[in-house]
C-alpha cells in the first residue's frame, strides 16, 4: 500500500489522517500544489486523497493547477484506486464524475450534524463516523459551495442544508463535504482570525469533542486504508 496526499493549500494538510498512516507505518507523499510541486506517477500508488481549500470549481482559472488536478483525479478513479475527496476534494471528484458543483444557500462554519443515509449506515468506512447507538455524525464543516450527487453515486449522509454532504462511487471512490482530519489546533489555526465566525464557541466545541471525534475517524482510516 502506498498513499499519495494532494494538498490543494499548505495550511490545509492532512492532520491526524497523516498521524495514521505513520502510525500504521503505511508509506505516504504530500504533494502541496500551492508550493508548486508536480503531480507524481499515480501508478506507484494504491490511494489517492485529495484535501481542502478555499477555491472554487467553478473558477479553476483562477487557481490553474486544478485543471490538471482533475484530469489526475478522474485517471486515478478510471485506474480503480481508492480516492478520498475532502471538502474541496469532494467538489473536486463530483466534478470529474460529471456532477455540478456550485455555491450553496448559506455556509457551514463550524461543528454541526449530518445524518448518515441507511447506505451510509450499511457502509464500513462511514458506518464508524455516527454516535453509536444512532445515525448522526457531529463533524466540522468549513465550506460554502456544494455539489450535485454524480449519476451512479450512492449519498452517504446528509443535512438540511446541504443534502450531498457525503457520497461513494462505486467500491472506492469516497466524498466528504466535512473535514474529519482535523484536531483542535487545525480549528484554532483556521478559524482564530476568520471574520463572522463565534470562534470561542467553536473552540470549545472542538475541546469537547475532539477525544471521539478522533476515534471515529480513526474506525473511517481503518476501513478506507485497510483496504
Amino acid at each position: 500500500m502506498n498513499v499519495l496526499i494532494l494538498q490543494n493549500v499548505t495550511s490545509e494538510g492532512p492532520g491526524t489522517m497523516a498521524d495514521h498512516l505513520a502510525a500504521a507505518k503505511t508509506p505516504f507523499t504530500i504533494v502541496d500544489l500551492e508550493q508548486g510541486q508536480t503531480f507524481p506517477d499515480a501508478t506507484s500508488y494504491s490511494h489517492v486523497v485529495i484535501m481542502g481549500g478555499p477555491m472554487a470549481v467553478y473558477e479553476m482559472d483562477r487557481t490553474p493547477y486544478l485543471w490538471a488536478e482533475a484530469k489526475f483525479i478522474e485517471k486515478a478513479v478510471k485506474a480503480g484506486k481508492r480516492v478520498l475527496g475532502v471538502c474541496l476534494g469532494a467538489q473536486m471528484l463530483a466534478h470529474v464524475l460529471g456532477a455540478r458543483v456550485y455555491p450553496g444557500s448559506a455556509k457551514e462554519i463550524g461543528w454541526y450534524d449530518v445524518a448518515l443515509t441507511e447506505e451510509g449506515m450499511r457502509d464500513a468506512c462511514m458506518a464508524g463516523l455516527a454516535v453509536e447507538g444512532g445515525r448522526t455524525a457531529p463533524v466540522f464543516q468549513w465550506h460554502g459551495d456544494t455539489f450535485d450527487l454524480p449519476s451512479g453515486a450512492v449519498r452517504l449522509a446528509s443535512s438540511g442544508l446541504f443534502p450531498n454532504q457525503a457520497f461513494r462511487y462505486g467500491d472506492g471512490a469516497y466524498a466528504l463535504q466535512f473535514h474529519i482530519e482535523v484536531t483542535p489546533g487545525i480549528v484554532t489555526g483556521w478559524l482564530r482570525n476568520e471574520k463572522g465566525v463565534d470562534f470561542p464557541l467553536i473552540d470549545a466545541r472542538s475541546q469537547e469533542i475532539y477525544g471521539p471525534y478522533r476515534k471515529r475517524a480513526e474506525v473511517f482510516y481503518r476501513q478506507f486504508f485497510g483496504s
